[in-house]
């Protein structure tokens, strides 16, 4: 960068689990300040952040997107250049028994999130907004069935159909404005630093209790899978070379049933602590309201823009995280 002046980005929910996995990435490979806001709900931890917090170019502030005036403020003193926005309410079960917060942070907040880089970037070159979105926005699709960046959207809970909305709306900044905005649609993502609540880390902690495994239903919903490191690597390719106005789909071709991954828990958690665990620790539990079936993104596209090598080995780094858990 000339003059030695460091580009800014301005990454929401970076105390969460893939918020900080990124920022670790960014300031670990690139001349790049972050300035770091998360409003620390239940779901961010500032123990994520140990790994770089006393990194002379991560910014820490607590703070909600939603705050119009604290987002005027980080924009007038830090000059930001990008914003990366993992800020959201994102567990399905909990959109299903309380959806208000879904639509305040999901939407309400990536409004004024833009409403506020709109204010400030009086000329867009060397700006971009890059909203993290999820490849529930399409729905649940049919066997053999896989999800391009132009498939219909098809939100099945409200935890999806917010996402979707916040989508519609980040482009249509791009169409309207003229705005540089990306939208980026990932699998599942796993790895350490993920919350309790979510599939893979629900059941380590229970093995480790010794409690029965909740599973919904028969099992057999499929979800693909990509390690949180590789997503963000690709997510910081996007940033440097991807274009404004593009929708990038990031998949990783390993879609599980729930049912086989539980099994490769077990099974690693046995090897790891030395137990004899069978699948008798299981217990099937009625499915949830509007339980998407399957997810199967077609990622050809970004795979070919940005030439991504394969994504880690699913087998490996689920033993990763697992050990990271225990």
């Amino acid at each position: 960068m000339a003059d030695g002046i460091l580009k800014t980005y301005l990454v929401t929910g970076g105390a969460g689990f893939i918020g900080s996995h990124f920022i670790e990435n960014v300031l670990c490979n690139s001349g790049t300040r972050v300035v770091n806001l998360d409003k620390l709900t239940y779901a961010g931890n500032m123990h994520n952040l140990s790994g770089f917090s006393e990194n002379q170019n991560h910014i820490f502030i607590k703070g909600d997107i939603c705050d119009r005036r604290l987002l005027d403020k980080i924009f007038n003193e830090y000059e930001i250049d990008c914003v990366v926005n993992f800020a959201a309410e994102s567990h399905v079960d909990r959109s299903i028994s309380h959806s208000y917060p879904f639509i305040h942070t999901n939407v309400i907040g990536v409004m004024e999130l833009l409403e506020a880089a709109k204010g400030h970037w009086n000329n867009f070159n060397g700006k971009l907004f890059l909203q993290i979105s999820t490849d529930e926005v399409y729905g649940s699709l049919s066997e053999g069935v896989f999800a391009d960046e132009k498939s219909l959207q098809r939100p099945g809970n409200p935890y999806s159909a917010s996402k979707a909305a916040a989508d519609l709306l980040v482009m249509s900044y791009f169409n309207t404005y003229k705005m540089p905005v990306i939208v980026t649609r990932s699998c599942n993502n796993f790895g350490s630093r993920q919350h309790f609540e979510k599939f893979i880390p629900t059941m380590v902690n229970c093995l480790k209790k010794g409690e029965k495994l909740p599973l919904y239903g028969d099992g057999l919903n499929e979800r693909e899978w990509i390690y949180v490191k590789d997503h963000c690597s690709r997510l910081l390719d996007i940033l440097n070379f991807g274009q404004a106005g593009e929708i990038y789909n990031i998949g990783s071709g390993c879609i599980q049933n729930n049912i086989d991954v539980i099994r490769k828990i077990i099974g690693i958690y046995n090897g790891i602590t030395g137990s004899e665990l069978d699948e008798s620790v299981i217990s099937y539990v009625k499915d949830r309201k509007g339980h998407d079936r399957r997810y199967a993104l077609d990622y050809s596209k970004a795979l070919k823009f940005f030439n991504w090598a394969e994504s880690s080995d699913f087998a490996q780094t689920l033993q990763e995280t697992i050990q990271s858990y225990l």
